[in-house]
């Protein structure tokens, strides 16, 4: 069985994303571990079958700064896919902020997701004809949120990203480091207590790049919990805890 152990790491009982789930009745203990695994796989029948994920276990506590590393085709992107509740597990247990997601329906996967976790992916996925506002508002809309809170959170969030002078620009007129910032802010627009990051620095130069992960140093030291799949060792490097992926297996873990 593949295996990751876990940090400590602070808690509390204010930490982002800890409100219960809207129209689910499930909630988690206040100390629970944000990401429990235990056995979790997923294979896909074919044919031939793949066993994209192998059984693993693995613990992410509030406040941890994970990065998983690891070739394509080792079971990273499968493994963010469940982790985000985008897919479902052929096996195994994942709860997240102490709730069992097997059992819920579709609807209530969806509302705890929505809650809890936000999204950063190498893409930017940005509306192309759509200010950086309306991206960031969009995000709201989608979660029901009332009109009137829409656009104040929105333009907070950006914001706290440094782009409160930007808030008109389409994604085609900004720059690929104001592009991932804005991705960020939609992520972040919905309160997540987690954030899952997949190659958030792919697409940018260097200085864009270390902008970023600067920005993620200082989530990271406000309380927000940070997973990054990423195929850069200098990305990884920022993280506090370091696991590589190889055939499906998370294999050693290198805690800074």
């Amino acid at each position: 069985m593949s295996t990751a152990g876990s940090a400590s790491a602070p808690g509390s009982a204010s930490a982002p994303g800890s409100e219960d789930v809207p129209g689910a009745d499930v909630s988690g203990p206040e100390d629970a571990p944000v990401i429990e695994l235990s056995g979790l796989a997923r294979r896909f029948p074919g044919p031939p079958p793949v066993t994209a994920l192998q059984p693993t276990d693995l613990v992410v506590r509030r406040n941890d700064y994970l990065a998983i590393t690891g070739p394509s085709g080792s079971g990273k992107s499968t493994l963010l896919h469940l982790l985000g509740l985008l897919d479902t597990p052929s096996a195994g247990r994942y709860l997240l902020d102490g709730i069992d997601t097997g059992p819920l329906s579709d609807p209530d996967r969806a509302a705890l997701r929505g809650r809890r976790i936000g999204f950063v992916f190498q893409a930017f996925h940005l509306l192309p004809h759509r200010t950086a506002l309306e991206n960031v508002q969009l995000a709201l809309t989608y979660h029901q949120v009332p009109r009137a809170e829409r656009r104040p959170r929105a333009l907070a969030a950006l914001e706290r990203l440094g782009l409160a002078h930007r808030t008109d620009a389409l994604p085609t007129t900004l720059s690929g480091g104001e592009r991932q910032r804005v991705a960020i802010a939609r992520a972040l627009v919905n309160r997540p207590g987690l954030l899952l990051c997949d190659e958030p620095t792919g697409d940018l130069d260097s200085a864009n790049a270390r902008a970023v992960l600067d920005e993620f140093d200082v989530l990271h030291a406000q309380g927000l919990t940070l997973l990054v799949i990423t195929h850069d060792p200098t990305v990884a490097g920022r993280a506090g805890r370091h696991v590589a992926m190889r055939d499906g297996r998370l294999t050693a873990e290198v805690t800074r």
